[in-house]
C-alpha cells in the first residue's frame, strides 16, 4: 500500500472569515484584476487540544443518535418527506437482504474508473452497509444489522490497497461511507463482535487513512472528499491527531474551492500547490474570470464535480457539529452561497454570457439536504433557490458514489448534538 504520514498538532489552520452571514439574491459583478493572488494564510496551531474534541461522540459520523431517533419517529408516524424517503431506500437494491458483497484485495481505478476493477463494487458495498445500518436503526430488524455486519466483515480481512490514478478519490468515496455504517452498527447494540470491530479498525487505519490524510493537489472535490473520509475514519478510530490534521486541511481547502467577493480580485489558493500567479489560479478555475459569491473552482468544469465538493463540505461540517466542533461559522457563508448560486442555474435560470462562456453543464446531484437543513432550518437563513431545488427533488436518494439517503436523514431534522 502507499506510505502515508499523519500530520500532527503543528499543521496549519486556516483563518477563514465568517463575517456577513446574509444571503444575497443579487449576483455581484466582475472583480478587477489584481497583481498577485491572495493565498489562504494559516498560522501555527498552538492549541490543537482546544480545537479538537477531547472525546468523540458515537454514533457521530454524518448522523447523531438524536438525528437517528428523530428519523425513526417520523418514519413510524408515516410523516413526510421521511416516509417517502424511507420507502425509496428500502425499495432500492442496497436494502435487499440478499445483497452480496464483492470484496477485493486490490481495487484498481483509473481516471473516470477506467479501468474499473472493483471500484463500483467497493463504493456500492459501502453504501449497502450504510443502507442496512440505517434500516436497522429505523426498524430494529436484526436481519439488517447482520447484513451490514456481513458486508463490512467481508471487506475488512481482504482489502489491501487502492491503485491507479483515481485511487485517492476512490478511497475517499468508500472511506467516507464505511464509517457511517460502522458507527451506527457499533454503537446501537447491533451485535458486532469486538474481534470484527478490531479488524475493521485495522482496515480503516492501514488501508484507507494513509491514502487520504495528506490530501491532494488535484481538483478541490478530491481533497474535500478525502478530508471527509479522514474525519469520519478518525472519529471511528478515536484518533484526535488524524482528526486535527483533516480538520485543518479542510479549513484551508474550502475557501480555495468556493469564492466570496471578500476574497478580492483573485480566488484564494492552497499554498504549496504550484498555483501562485493569477494566471495559474484562473487556469485552475477553468478561466472563469468574473468572480461572484458562491462560484466554485469547478463550476465551469461541470456542476456534478462541483456538487461532490459542496456535498463533502456539508458532510464534514455536519459531522464536526455532532462532535461539538462547530465549523459552520467558518465555512457556512461559502457553503450557503455555493448552494444558492448553483441551485439557481440547476433550476433552469438563464446562464449569463459572463458565466462559463454562457453555458454550464448541469447535474448538481442529491447534495443539498444537509447544508440546507443546517443553514436554513437550524440557523434560520433564507435560502430561496436552494429550498426550491431541495423540495422539488425529494426524496434525494443516492449518487451511487458517497451520497446516500439525505432526505431521510437530514430533511427538517432539528437535532445535532446528543
Amino acid at each position: 500500500m502507499r506510505p502515508g504520514t499523519r500530520r500532527g498538532a503543528g499543521a496549519l489552520v486556516a483563518l477563514v472569515t465568517a463575517a456577513g452571514l446574509l444571503l444575497t439574491a443579487a449576483v455581484s459583478g466582475p472583480a478587477t484584476a489584481a497583481p498577485a493572488p491572495r493565498a489562504v494564510v494559516g498560522q501555527q496551531a498552538t492549541a490543537v487540544a482546544a480545537d479538537v474534541p477531547t472525546t468523540f461522540t458515537h454514533p457521530g459520523v454524518h448522523v447523531s443518535r438524536p438525528q437517528l431517533d428523530f428519523v425513526r419517529q417520523q418514519v413510524q408516524a408515516g410523516a413526510q418527506p421521511w416516509r417517502r424517503a424511507y420507502d425509496a431506500m428500502m425499495g432500492s437494491r442496497y436494502a435487499s437482504l440478499s445483497y452480496t458483497p464483492h470484496p477485493r484485495a486490490v481495487v484498481e481505478c483509473g481516471s473516470y474508473s477506467n479501468p474499473n476493477n472493483g471500484c463500483t463494487d467497493e463504493r456500492e458495498d459501502a453504501i449497502a452497509a450504510y443502507t442496512h445500518a440505517l434500516a436497522w436503526s429505523i426498524t430494529r430488524d436484526t436481519r439488517h444489522a447482520q447484513k451490514a455486519i456481513a458486508i463490512m466483515n467481508a471487506w475488512s480481512p481482504v482489502i489491501q490497497d487502492h491503485t491507479n490514478s483515481n485511487a485517492p478519490l476512490q478511497t475517499a468515496w468508500a472511506g467516507s461511507v464505511w464509517p457511517r455504517a460502522a458507527e451506527i452498527i457499533r454503537y446501537t447494540g447491533a451485535g458486532w463482535a469486538s474481534s470484527d470491530v478490531d479488524r475493521f479498525e485495522r482496515m480503516l487505519r492501514d488501508v484507507y487513512l494513509p491514502e487520504v490524510i495528506n490530501g491532494s493537489r488535484s481538483n478541490g472535490n478530491w481533497e474535500l472528499s478525502m478530508m471527509e473520509a479522514a474525519v469520519g475514519i478518525a472519529i471511528f478510530l478515536d484518533d484526535r491527531t488524524a482528526y486535527a490534521s483533516a480538520r485543518q486541511r479542510f479549513l484551508v481547502r474550502v475557501p480555495a474551492f468556493i469564492y466570496l467577493t471578500s476574497d478580492g480580485a483573485v480566488p484564494r489558493t492552497v499554498p504549496g500547490t504550484g498555483r501562485d500567479t493569477p494566471d495559474q489560479i484562473f487556469a485552475f478555475w477553468h478561466n472563469q474570470r468574473t468572480l461572484v459569491n458562491g462560484l466554485a473552482q469547478e463550476t465551469c468544469r461541470d456542476f456534478t464535480h462541483t456538487g461532490y465538493g459542496i456535498s463533502a463540505i456539508s458532510h464534514v461540517a455536519e459531522t464536526a457539529a455532532i462532535q461539538g466542533d462547530d465549523l459552520y461559522p467558518q465555512v457556512g457563508e461559502r457553503l450557503r452561497h455555493a448552494l444558492g448560486f448553483h441551485s439557481t442555474y440547476q433550476r433552469g435560470a438563464a446562464v449569463p454570457s459572463w458565466l462559463c462562456g454562457g453555458s454550464v453543464h448541469l447535474g448538481l446531484g442529491p447534495v443539498t439536504e444537509v447544508g440546507f437543513n443546517a443553514l436554513h432550518n437550524r440557523q434560520g437563513f433564507a435560502m430561496t433557490n436552494t429550498q426550491a431545488l431541495t423540495e422539488s427533488t425529494r426524496p434525494q436518494n443516492t449518487n451511487n458514489l458517497f451520497v446516500a439517503w439525505e432526505t431521510l436523514t437530514h430533511a427538517d431534522n432539528p437535532h445535532v448534538l446528543p
